[in-house]
């Protein structure tokens, strides 16, 4: 797997056995409490910070970490979040979290053994929160119910 990545505020993301497979990804606050982050959840925090600091950028931002994703952890793209999160102010650990948290989201996604989509359903909730404007909760719920082919031809309509 890859060792936790301890973030600037004191928040620790990595992998561990969830309800599918060993590649769920959790967050353990600083305080020390664990979670799982749900899609709906990062997704609302996410739109908050492209609202207020412009969807396009946080959008290109998100682009610029999801191209390079492959099956694991990179250490030079755990920079480039830390680096692009010093754009956004007083925002600066909230974007480095929940940008970590997504990409350790599609690496987990490029890892699962029968996924199709791989990362490209992650890049599809951003998109749909950032620049369609969707509601997190639209965004977390869509995929549900469509086939592989379906989603797939949607995501090429978008560029994807």
């Amino acid at each position: 797997m890859h060792d936790p990545t301890r973030l600037t505020n004191g928040a620790v993301v990595f992998f561990g056995r969830g309800k599918f497979d060993a590649w769920c990804v959790f967050l353990r606050s600083p305080e020390g409490k664990t979670t799982a982050p749900r899609d709906v959840a990062y997704f609302q925090r996410l739109k908050t910070i492209g609202n207020r600091f412009g969807r396009q950028k946080l959008h290109n931002d998100f682009v610029s970490v999801y191209a390079p994703t492959g099956k694991i952890i990179d250490p030079l793209i755990l920079w480039r979040i830390k680096q692009l999160s010093l754009q956004y102010g007083e925002m600066t650990d909230e974007v480095e979290q929940w940008l970590t948290v997504v990409y350790y989201g599609m690496v987990a996604e490029e890892n699962k053994e029968h996924a199709i989509l791989k990362k490209r359903v992650k890049r599809l909730g951003i998109h749909q929160i950032l620049i369609e404007d969707k509601s997190p909760e639209q965004a977390a719920t869509f995929s549900k119910g469509k086939s592989a082919n379906e989603l797939d031809k949607l995501m090429l309509e978008k560029g994807f």
